[in-house]
């Protein structure tokens, strides 16, 4: 379950998807529950429960728009993910 603050950030992002920062997809992600794992210009995340969910985030000041397009497309897949753990949870 995401922390409010990242729902709303979430919101924001997919309104406009320019001028977003390394340290905005970092409260994103972290929001969402991703693990991040610094490299050398660049984080890594990745979400504990679904591994297949990952991103590289490089470190620069502004981001290109192709790592928030990423980074909205990662979180509704780990919603539909979460959603389907838990479907799956109520029928055991």
């Amino acid at each position: 379950m995401a922390s409010g603050g990242a729902e709303k950030l979430l919101a924001r992002m997919r309104e406009s998807k320019a001028g977003w920062t390394a340290d905005d997809l970092n409260t994103l992600y972290l929001g969402f529950g991703f693990d991040s794992r610094k490299g050398g210009k660049h984080t890594v995340y990745s979400h504990p429960r679904f591994p297949e969910l990952r991103a590289t985030v490089t470190r620069h000041r502004s981001l290109p728009i192709g790592y928030i397009q990423t980074a909205i497309k990662l979180i509704d897949q780990l919603k539909e993910l979460e959603a389907g753990a838990k479907g799956e949870s109520k029928h055991e």
